[in-house]
């Protein structure tokens, strides 16, 4: 069957969006299981985690915006309410990075990438039901990463602060990472709220920023050689490492596209920039092409990390294929009226990656995602099928991105 546009809405509206609803919310505690595994035992002595919470909220916000159902209003309230009761603090504001089971905090950082993900839920749930309460908060976390993690000297923002907002010593997302003031996936999950705070509050004040951060991209994270990101770095852009992530570096071409189409909305009082714009166009292509030389496998599917000395990890992730389907057909877009056959060939290849992740990532017998596979297609035994990282929000945003972009 080739109708990609039906097979997709089936996947999200059968599949992703009822699994979620069905099994990961704990009735009992409030909020959501820390984890469950493939064949669906639920782990509750997993931490509960800011990002699966906000992403959560995100997902049944959006969900409802495509699709006006009351389950995914009332779990997109549910999530809400954990957030802003559980996470929240209400003492120095922000949210608490992890919590135990039953609501008290294992962890009371201030990470940024956390924050991000607050705003992103929070604005997506006002734009969803017109929450004034969702909307005050996105501002009150807007201002407090303004005041407290933006970096007055050289732009971006700081990984990480203590509760109150102090230095914080260890600020790594996890222990993968080396411990640098300034991360790609941190920038990049500042962008991607950010843009959507100013679709919810068009002020002078957020769009100011977006725009910082987007020349931040452009001047500093995008290399202007290989057109990959740069991943870790010292407060004052000194690169840290030299990996390659083939599925952040399409993720964010699209990302960063999105934020100048915000930025240059006339409804939202547009930033006249032209020259920047197309600065970001060309940018979002040569990423796209640069990702399609590298990591496309024969089976149509993304390779994962690389370094100059070669393929790093060659797992497939469901994240980087279901981002890899958006940013290829992003950039079919953007070149489909100066170059319809490159356009055609981006097409292409975002329709291989639906093709492969019905046939390795869908998991028929239990529902949802496998999250991570091996090389050869087949799941990974020991990873999450819910999880602190393994959310719906990757591929429910892909499933409704591509059917507006498909129409």
């Amino acid at each position: 069957m080739n109708d990609y546009p039906s097979r997709i809405e089936h996947e999200l509206t059968s599949n992703i969006l009822p699994f979620w609803i069905q099994h990961t919310v704990d009735h009992e505690n409030g909020g959501f299981y820390g984890a469950i595994s493939n064949d669906l035992q639920v782990l509750n002595e997993v931490d509960r985690s800011l990002v699966l919470c906000a992403r959560i909220l995100w997902s049944y916000s959006a969900a409802y915006r495509a699709y006006p159902q009351a389950e995914y209003l009332d779990m997109a309230r549910h999530a809400y309410t954990y957030l802003t009761t559980r996470f929240y603090d209400a003492q120095y504001g922000g949210f608490y990075w992890t919590l135990d089971p039953h609501g008290a905090p294992t962890n009371d950082r201030k990470q940024s990438y956390g924050q991000g993900f607050a705003i992103y839920g929070l604005s997506e749930y006002y734009l969803a039901c017109g929450e004034p309460h969702a909307l005050a908060l996105a501002q009150e976390t807007f201002k407090l990463l303004e005041q407290h993690a933006f970096d007055t000297a050289f732009g971006g923002y700081i990984e990480s602060r203590a509760r109150d907002w102090g230095v914080q010593a260890d600020m790594r997302l996890s222990e993968k990472e080396p411990n640098a003031a300034k991360s790609m996936n941190t920038m990049l999950h500042i962008l991607e709220p950010y843009t959507n705070l100013v679709r919810a509050w068009p002020a002078a004040w957020p769009r100011r920023q977006l725009a910082a951060l987007l020349r931040v991209f452009l001047d500093h994270i995008v290399d202007p050689t290989t057109y990959a990101t740069r991943l870790f770095f010292d407060s004052d852009w000194t690169v840290q490492g030299d990996h390659v992530s083939y599925g952040h570096d399409i993720e964010c071409a699209w990302l960063l596209w999105e934020a100048a189409e915000v930025l240059n909305d006339p409804a939202l009082g547009a930033l006249p920039d032209a020259a920047f714009t197309e600065r970001v166009r060309q940018t979002a292509i040569k990423m796209a092409e640069a990702v399609a030389a590298q990591a496309l496998e024969p089976d149509g599917s993304l390779l994962y990390e690389a370094s100059p000395r070669g393929i790093v990890i060659d797992e497939k992730h469901w994240w980087a294929q279901a981002e890899a389907m958006v940013g290829f057909t992003n950039a079919a877009q953007l070149l489909q009226a100066s170059n319809p056959a490159g356009a055609q060939r981006f097409k292409t290849i975002a329709l291989r990656l639906w093709d492969y992740i019905e046939a390795h990532h869908v998991d028929r017998q239990n529902g949802e995602w496998f999250k991570r596979l091996y090389r050869d297609g087949t799941p990974h035994p020991d990873s999450y099928k819910t999880g602190p990282w393994d959310c719906p929000y990757h591929h429910t945003r892909a499933c409704l991105e591509m059917l507006k972009r498909l129409e």
